[in-house]
């Protein structure tokens, strides 16, 4: 076994204040350190620390030690066993679990939605599906789950209309496990007979595993509703209301 230099304490100053020369301890550090890497045949894998590449003969050692082999069977034991397992370890392709966090979802509703008494909390609901993983639709439909905590992008369309004269207002929020979400209204008025809007808009909301939201809307007249269409022969069908949630960490 080669013998390896040590590296010389910080506390000992490069330069030996009384001569003003490198110190002792430096000079031999380097002096070392020379003969290592210019004048001998130590290789850098020699002076690397690390399992040995060739079995020990550990039985070799205790005889030398004047032990024997016989003295000892549950070290020789032990010995193999952990030459066993630092093989193993060895040989064992290196893995780093990843921790899986892309969640999302999309969903619609396809029917006619209305308010059946006016100034009421009433929740979107939603009957489909479009893809999702993590995020789903619970029961009632107005609940959209998530099954990992993270930080969550929730994007929104509202297709209104106001089926009668007049301008009306309609307010959406949201809400969380049952209870508003604070600062998230914004309203919105519609105004003459058979005038349709969009209402869309997006909320960053954290969220535990099992917690909900719901999309929670208000009319100031029942005239105004939130309204599906069928496909036609150009266009595709028109959901009465349209979500995409995200998980706005990793996505």
């Amino acid at each position: 076994m080669p013998n390896i230099t040590n590296i010389t304490p910080p506390r000992v100053p490069l330069t030996d204040p009384r001569t003003g020369l490198i110190a002792r301890e430096w000079y031999l550090f380097f002096l070392s350190l020379f003969n290592q890497t210019g004048q001998s045949t130590v290789s850098l894998e020699d002076v690397q620390k690390g399992p040995p590449s060739e079995p020990v003969d550990l039985a070799g050692l205790l005889a030398q030690a004047s032990l024997g082999a016989e003295s000892s069977p549950a070290l020789l034991s032990q010995y193999a066993q952990l030459a066993t397992d630092v093989q193993a370890l060895a040989l064992a392709p290196a893995h780093t679990p990843q921790l899986e966090r892309l969640r999302y979802g999309s969903f619609y509703d396809t029917t006619d939605q209305a308010a059946a008494v006016i100034n009421t909390a009433y929740a979107m609901t939603f009957n489909s599906t479009d893809i999702s993983k993590g995020v789903y639709i619970g029961s009632p439909t107005s609940r959209i789950y998530v099954d990992t905590h993270n930080v969550y992008n929730i994007q929104f369309s509202a297709q209104l209309i106001n089926a009668a004269g007049g301008a009306h207002n309609v307010w959406i929020w949201l809400r969380k496990n049952g209870t508003n979400v604070a600062n998230t209204t914004t309203t919105l008025r519609v105004e003459g007979n058979n005038t349709e809007a969009v209402a869309a808009w997006n909320f960053l909301l954290e969220m535990n595993a099992g917690d909900y939201f719901e999309l929670m809307w208000e009319v100031s007249d029942l005239s105004l509703t939130l309204q599906a269409d069928v496909a036609s022969a150009v266009h595709p069908a028109i959901p009465s209301i349209i979500l995409t949630v995200t998980d706005n960490i990793s996505a």
